[in-house]
């Protein structure tokens, strides 16, 4: 028994692949969740209820998806070009620290539309930055980047914590470890009246956009393709691979730092060490139940928000830990890779 490539794989397999990862996962984890004393159909009721049963869910479980939109997609980008970005977490939390130490006080003489594109801008060139690093190590000495992106993940968040012990520490936060907020003129605006919802989900799937034109329209896109599909090839054929990957880990990077802008400017509004859920983590499994596609990373991402704004409400009800949330995901991330296996290689005797 060998495997052995499709010439042609199927569009229909490629859809319906995520779906029936998520299918799977959920019949999976159903039986967990029986073991628990609840009956599963109670328990995904109760989930869908706490992400959308309400006003309040709904924009919740919008908000939530803000960032894992960007994170997504910073992933998918990376992944695309056989880039494979595991820190996505430090990128997001250095750039959230950059556009708050810079949102402060630095920038609020600038015009608001000024100062908000001037955070961006530094927030995305702190996170291409963090990513850059890790690529030139593995483009110039072969240093493996899933371990050191990963590493930096925890690099970066002892800093995140020492700056917000130390330079950033806001005195008005009662000895809670949190940084100076950003100036309340800077908080970008509301999208829902009284909710947490805000025009970041906007600029997010704005960005998705441009990055799938760029991808599907532009020479970038095309050397980006084929450096993922085949290095040595691409090379042969003339693409730039070292240049390509420059670039890509510029994007990729400077997308994760972004999310961390959005959500400090956004929701938060200062930086803690626990202000993400593992927004740069989940981003993954987003970009791969998107089959590395920008457009599934919208679909993706408020899929993965319904799991983990449902599953608290859930929990409340039922009494199923909301452990259940990472179970579930860490299960569709295995049976995806499983379903692009055979969407991609046929099994031969």
């Amino acid at each position: 028994m060998r495997f052995e490539r499709r010439e042609d794989v199927s569009v229909t397999a490629l859809l319906v692949a995520p779906f029936a990862a998520v299918l799977v996962a959920l019949v999976l984890c159903a039986g967990l969740i029986a073991m628990a004393g609840v009956s599963p159909l109670t328990a995904y009721a109760g989930m869908l209820k706490g992400a959308f049963g309400s006003r309040l869910a709904v924009t919740e479980t919008l908000t939530r998806a803000s960032p894992l939109i960007l994170t997504g997609l910073a992933a998918a980008v990376a992944f695309r070009a056989r880039l494979w970005n595991i820190g996505g977490e430090g990128q997001f939390y250095l750039g959230a620290l950059t556009a708050t130490a810079l949102g402060h006080a630095t920038v609020t003489a600038l015009p608001v539309p000024l100062a908000w594109a001037t955070l961006a801008l530094a927030g995305m060139a702190a996170g291409a930055l963090l990513l850059l690093i890790p690529a030139l190590l593995r483009l110039k000495f072969g240093v493996d980047e899933v371990v050191t992106t990963l590493l930096l993940n925890f690099i970066t968040l002892l800093f995140v914590g020492l700056m917000v012990e130390t330079v950033l520490k806001d005195p008005m936060a009662f000895g809670w470890p949190q940084s100076v907020p950003v100036a309340a003129g800077l908080r970008l605006p509301d999208l829902v009246p009284r909710s947490r919802l805000h025009i970041g989900l906007i600029l997010a799937v704005v960005v998705v956009l441009i990055v799938w034109l760029v991808q599907s329209r532009t020479v970038f896109g095309a050397e980006t393709r084929a450096a993922g599909l085949n290095p040595r090839a691409a090379a042969f054929a003339g693409v730039p691979i070292t240049a390509t990957l420059v670039k890509v880990a510029i994007l990729s990077g400077a997308l994760a730092g972004l999310a961390g802008v959005i959500e400090v400017l956004g929701p938060v509004g200062y930086v803690t060490t626990t202000m993400s859920p593992g927004f740069g983590y989940a981003g993954i499994v987003v970009a791969m139940l998107a089959a590395l596609h920008p457009l599934g990373v919208v679909a993706a991402s408020v899929f993965v928000a319904t799991i983990f704004v449902g599953a608290d409400a859930m929990s409340r009800a039922t009494g199923v830990p909301s452990f259940i949330a990472d179970v579930i995901m860490a299960v569709a991330l295995l049976a995806m890779l499983v379903a692009l296996l055979f969407t991609t290689y046929r099994v031969r005797r």
